[in-house]
C-alpha cells in the first residue's frame, strides 16, 4: 500500500483471516517498530496458502514459504566454502539460521516496453541497482523519477508483466571473476556460454567502479608488443594505454586485436577480449582460431552477440572491464578488446530513446561520451603501491566511408591515447594491415619501446611520409629521374616489408633484423614480388648465424652498435646468397 510517509498503512494478506489476539499482536509490532499508531487491514488472498504478507507503506514482510526459502537461499550464499566442506557447511546452516523479521522493499511493474520496465512503489531504490522480477529476470535501474523508476531488462520482455512483483536485491551489478574464466566463453552476466560447465568464480567485482586517480598511476613506460611490424615500429602501444583501432567494415580492424592477443603468448599477460553486437558465428570462429593457437590458455571472452538484448550489449564492455581490473588488482598485466565500442553506443542509443531521454546528434543521447570516457578512464598503469598492474584498452571503432569526423569516432579519438586509423584503398590494395601512416598516432610513442627498436626503426615513419607524397605527385608525371625512380623503389620496398600475414606475429629480435636490413637500404634492390621470400630467407640467416645476437636482442631489448652492423652485414650475405639462389 503506497502512502505518504505522514499517513502510512497496513495492509495484511494471507489466505485465512487471523484471529482478534494475532491482530492485536501485529498492532502492537507496527507501533514498536514505526514508533507510531498504524492502521491495519486484512484482505484475503487464497494464494498466500501457507504464512502472510505484511505491507507498510514501501515496506514489505514477506512470511510465506516462498520468502523463508528465499531467506535460507541468500543466507548460505553468503557464506565462504571451499570444495571439500559443503556437508558440514549446509548442516552447520540449517541448525544455525533463523528466519530473519525484516522489511523487503518490494515494487509493481506497471508497463513493459521491449527491453524496459517502469515500476512503482520502490522509492528507495537506486541508480544502477539490479532488481528481481517474479519470473526470475534480472533488471537494473536507469532512470528515477517522482512516480517510479525505469530499468533494463536483462531478459526476455515477455517474462514480465504489468501487475507483477519487483524486488529490490540492494546490489549493483556486478561480474563474478577469477582465473576459472580464462579459456572460457561468458555472457556479459559472466554465465558461461561455451557448454564447458559451471565456472567457480573467486571474487564479485561491480562492473561500474571509479577510474585510479592520479597518484594511484604511474607512468606508461613498458612496451605490450603486438607483433605487427608496422604497429610496433611506428606506433608503439605501452602497458596501461589506451589505443583505438578505428577504420571501416572489413579492413582488418578485428585481426590487429587477435594477433595482439596471439602475441602475449609466454609473456605473464592476461587477455580479455569482449564482442559486442557480433554475430555468434564470428565470435565462435575467433575463439577456434585462438585455442587452436593456445591463445585461449591466457585469454577470456565476454559474448553479447547481434541477438543479445540491447541491455546486455550495453553492459557487456563493463562486464569485461570488471574482470581485466580483478587480474590488474593482483600486480597482473592485462590486455583488453573492446569489439566494438560503435555497436555499444548503438545499444546505449536505443535504450536511451526507449527511456525517453531527449536525443541530440545522430540521436545519441547527451551523456554518450561519459558512456566510454568512464570505461576506458579504467585503463591504468597502477602504482608499485597498488601491485603495479597494468591494463591495457585497444578499442574497435567502425567508421562509414573513412569518415573519423563523425559523433563516436571523434569522442573516443579524444578519450584514447592514439589512433591506428586503418584505410580502405590500402587494405584492397593488397597492403595488411592496412596502417596509414598519416593518420595514425601513439600519443604515448618512445616512451613504450625497447631502446633496441628506437635504435632499428631510425627514420622510417619520415621515408614512408616522404615516399607517399611522392606517389602522388608522381601520378601526374611520366618523366622521372633515376633518383627519383630509386626512392619511389625504395618506399615500395619498405610498405611490402611492413605486409605481414594473420596470426603471425613477430617476436622482437625479428623485428628489428627487418628494420635494420630496411634501414640499410638492403632490400632496396629485392623485386616487389619476391620480397615476402627474401624476408623469411633473411630472417632463417640472421637467426642461424648470430643465435646469441638474437636472444640478447629479445631478453634485454638492446641494440649496441655493433649488433647493428652486424645485422646488417648479414643482411648483405643473406641478399647474396638469395639473389645466388634466384640467378640458380
Amino acid at each position: 500500500m503506497r502512502t505518504t510517509r505522514g499517513s502510512l498503512k497496513a495492509e495484511l494478506r494471507s489466505a485465512v483471516k487471523p484471529t482478534e489476539e494475532q491482530l492485536r499482536r501485529f498492532e502492537k509490532f507496527l507501533a514498536d517498530k514505526y514508533k507510531r499508531k498504524i492502521p491495519l487491514q486484512w484482505e484475503e488472498d487464497p494464494a498466500l496458502k501457507q504464512g502472510f504478507r505484511l505491507q507498510v507503506g514501501a515496506d514489505m514482510y514477506d512470511w510465506t514459504l516462498q520468502g523463508r526459502v528465499r531467506q535460507f537461499r541468500d543466507y548460505v550464499r553468503g557464506l565462504e566454502s571451499g570444495a571439500n566442506d559443503i556437508l558440514p557447511l549446509m548442516r552447520q546452516a540449517v541448525e544455525d539460521w533463523t528466519v530473519a523479521v525484516a522489511p523487503e522493499e518490494i515494487g509493481e511493474v506497471t508497463a513493459v516496453d521491449g527491453e524496459i520496465a517502469s515500476v512503482k512503489g520502490l522509492d528507495h531504490a537506486q541508480y544502477g541497482e539490479i532488481l528481481l522480477f517474479s519470473s526470475g529476470v534480472k533488471g537494473m535501474v536507469q532512470d528515477l523519477r517522482r512516480d517510479g523508476v525505469s530499468c533494463i531488462l536483462f531478459g526476455s520482455g515477455e517474462e514480465v508483466c504489468a501487475g507483477s512483483m519487483v524486488r529490490r536485491t540492494l546490489k549493483t551489478a556486478g561480474m563474478p571473476v577469477g582465473e576459472g574464466f580464462l579459456g572460457r566463453v561468458v555472457d556479459a552476466l559472466g554465465v558461461p556460454v561455451d557448454g564447458k560447465g559451471k565456472i567457480i568464480a573467486e571474487a564479485y567485482r561491480p562492473i561500474e567502479t571509479p577510474a585510479p586517480g592520479i597518484l594511484d598511476r604511474q607512468p606508461v613506460n613498458t612496451p605490450m608488443e603486438t607483433g605487427l611490424l608496422a604497429i610496433d615500429s611506428m606506433f608503439p602501444i605501452g602497458r596501461g594505454q589506451r589505443e583505438l583501432i578505428i577504420g571501416d567494415r572489413q579492413t582488418g580492424k578485428t585481426a590487429i586485436a587477435l594477433d595482439a592477443i596471439l602475441n602475449q603468448k609466454g609473456k605473464d599477460v592476461v587477455c580479455v577480449y569482449v564482442a559486442i553486437g557480433q554475430k555468434t558465428g564470428n565470435v565462435a570462429q575467433i575463439v577456434e582460431n585462438l585455442s587452436r593457437r593456445g591463445a585461449m590458455e591466457y585469454t577470456a571472452v565476454v559474448t553479447a552477440p547481434a541477438s543479445a538484448s540491447a541491455a546486455l550489449q550495453y553492459i557487456a564492455p563493463y562486464a569485461g572491464c570488471a574482470l581485466g581490473e580483478h587480474f590488474m588488482r593482483q600486480g597482473r598485466d592485462v590486455l583488453i578488446v573492446y569489439d566494438d565500442l560503435s555497436k555499444h553506443a548503438i545499444a546505449y542509443r536505443t535504450l536511451s530513446l526507449l527511456l525517453e531521454r531527449s536525443p541530440g546528434r545522430e540521436a545519441y543521447p547527451g551523456d554518450v561520451f561519459y558512456l566510454h570516457s568512464r570505461l576506458l578512464e579504467r585503463a591504468a598503469h597502477l602504482s608499485d603501491e597498488l601491485g603495479g598492474g597494468s591494463m591495457t584498452a585497444l578499442p574497435i571503432v567502425e567508421t562509414q566511408a573513412g569518415d573519423v569526423s563523425a559523433y563516436i569516432p571523434t569522442n573516443i579519438i579524444s578519450i584514447t591515447d592514439g589512433q591506428i586509423f586503418l584505410e580502405s584503398d590500402l587494405f584492397f590494395a593488397g597492403q595488411r594491415p592496412a596502417v596509414n601512416v598519416g593518420l595514425s598516432v601513439s600519443r604515448v610513442g618512445g616512451d613504450a619501446q625497447t631502446k633496441a627498436m628506437k635504435k632499428a626503426v631510425g627514420t622510417l615513419r619520415l621515408d614512408l611520409a616522404q615516399y607517399r607524397e611522392m606517389e602522388v605527385f608522381t601520378q601526374f608525371s611520366s618523366d622521372l629521374d633515376d633518383a627519383t625512380k630509386r626512392q619511389l623503389r625504395y618506399g615500395q620496398g619498405l610498405m611490402r616489408l611492413l605486409r605481414q600475414p594473420r596470426y603471425a606475429p613477430l617476436s622482437q629480435h625479428q623485428q628489428v633484423i627487418i628494420l635494420v636490413a630496411a634501414m640499410a637500404r638492403v632490400c632496396q634492390d629485392v623485386p616487389l614480388e619476391r620480397m615476402d621470400a627474401f624476408r623469411a630467407h633473411l630472417l632463417s640467416e640472421v637467426e642461424a648465424e648470430a643465435p646469441d645476437l638474437c636472444s640478447r636482442v629479445d631478453r634485454t631489448g638492446r641494440l649496441s652498435p655493433e649488433d647493428r652492423e652486424e645485422i646488417a652485414g648479414l643482411a648483405r650475405r643473406a641478399l647474396e646468397s638469395f639473389a645466388g639462389r634466384k640467378d640458380g
